[in-house]
């Protein structure tokens, strides 16, 4: 076991490298100590007290720091108020645990300058966390279980079972703590570990080296899921600015499309039965939104679209004299024009002062809006210009205008209304130049 452990400690690239040992004296992170002492690796010992089974906590913290001692390696040591944590945090207790013990490691590897945190994670945990993820309906990252590496914690006994620990245990005489914890059932990982295990192992003995096989296997399998998302990303995805653009036609390439969307959206917040909704969407008319906690996705003509969720900027009076005025991420300035030529940008718009009446108004658009666009003497709703003007579902949300006595003067950024044109009778001009806010 000590040669397999080092070959691990290997490939995991921890030769010659500091180590924090994770223990909490049960029999796994007292076998993965005695292993790295004999291993000659530079080891300390950490130990999180949750203080969650009163004197029985207390006496498992006196264990660790002997066991340190007996090797005669730094301790450190760190009590949490658990229960509290995780009310006023609304977690679990399991994953309140979890979130102190890590960030107390990371804090100690920053301040002891050690390479990596190992805790002793084996085969066992692994099976129970596969089939743990299995009954909560995991993909296939869920189906892979405990990664062996993840920065800077590294899990080198995941290839090895309880079995051989205990064995290895008994012929070096090893002594350790049991967890009460670990008895009742009421405690899903118990269950699983209790109860459906031992009746796995009736249909198959082997069923630890079965599910290392199977973990290799899905390893690859995952390896390869990975590179054919690369692929589609580059063939289907285009980031445009702050906009994400999915073509829709990546949707009728699988049988089972949502599973497929899901890899390449859930990172902005949506989940499985969301994208299904998408992927029935789709035949539709264009315009269904879906929100996630974070993110918008709309149907489009040829793409879904997905940005950022963001607060209606509301409205703002523009006083005269004013010189510039925010709304949302816009900053529009205004200033007196030294020429009455139409000027080619669209950011920029030379309206006839003296047709003005201020306060102005600078909104969002809303539907029943219209407008006289340069060059027409009749009006035009100001959906039916969007439109065509090819202005994308999502892009249309970000249109303003400029009003002036309830009429619009201009859409920002698009096209000033023909009343408010600048022409030969115009004796004075104002120019208003529109722009993203940058800070």
């Amino acid at each position: 076991m000590q040669k397999r452990l080092h070959d691990q400690l290997q490939a995991l690239g921890c030769l010659d490298k500091k180590i924090l040992l994770a223990a909490s004296g049960g029999l796994d992170s007292t076998v993965l100590l005695h292993l790295l002492v004999k291993l000659e690796y530079t080891v300390a010992v950490a130990h999180a007290n949750f203080q969650l089974r009163g004197e029985e906590s207390e006496q498992d913290e006196a264990w660790v720091r002997q066991l340190a001692n007996d090797f005669q390696l730094p301790f450190y040591t760190q009590r949490f108020e658990t229960n509290n944590y995780a009310t006023e945090n609304g977690l679990s207790i399991q994953m309140a645990a979890r979130h102190l013990r890590y960030e107390w490691f990371d804090a100690l590897c920053d301040k002891l300058k050690y390479d990596f945190v190992a805790t002793a994670h084996h085969l066992n945990d692994n099976l129970e966390t596969v089939l743990l993820n299995f009954t909560r309906g995991a993909g296939l990252a869920g189906l892979q279980g405990i990664p062996e590496k993840k920065g800077r914690v590294i899990r080198p006994l995941l290839p090895f079972s309880r079995k051989e620990m205990e064995e290895y245990a008994r012929v070096h005489q090893l002594a350790w703590r049991e967890d009460s914890s670990n008895i009742s059932d009421d405690y899903s990982r118990n269950f699983i570990r209790h109860q459906i295990v031992p009746k796995l192992k009736e249909l198959n003995p082997s069923l630890e080296e079965t599910f290392s096989r199977n973990a290799e296997r899905l390893h690859a399998a995952d390896e390869l899921v990975r590179r054919e998302l690369k692929r589609l990303r580059e063939t289907y995805v285009l980031q445009s600015g702050r906009q994400i653009r999915i073509l829709k036609s990546l949707i009728g390439l699988f049988q089972y499309p949502a599973p497929v969307l899901l890899e390449l959206i859930k990172d902005f917040g949506f989940n499985l039965d969301q994208c299904t909704e998408v992927v029935l969407a789709v035949q539709g008319q264009p315009g269904k939104l879906f929100f996630s906690g974070t993110h918008q996705l709309v149907i489009d003509r040829e793409h879904m679209i997905i940005t950022g969720r963001k607060d209606k900027p509301g409205e703002v009076k523009i006083e005269e004299g004013v010189s510039e005025v925010v709304l949302g991420s816009l900053v529009l300035k205004i200033g007196n024009s030294a020429g009455s030529d139409i000027p080619p940008d669209k950011a920029v718009a030379i309206l006839d002062k003296g047709k003005l009446q201020f306060p102005l108004l600078w909104r969002t658009w809303r539907p029943g809006d219209f407008f006289f666009p340069l060059g027409m003497d009749h009006r035009k709703k100001l959906s039916d210009f969007l439109v065509d003007n090819k202005i994308s579902l999502t892009d249309k949300e970000d249109v303003t205008v400029l009003e002036s006595g309830g009429e619009i003067v201009w859409v920002v950024g698009y096209r000033v209304d023909n009343r408010f044109k600048i022409g030969e009778e115009t004796k004075g001009t104002l120019v208003f130049n529109v722009k993203i806010l940058t800070i």
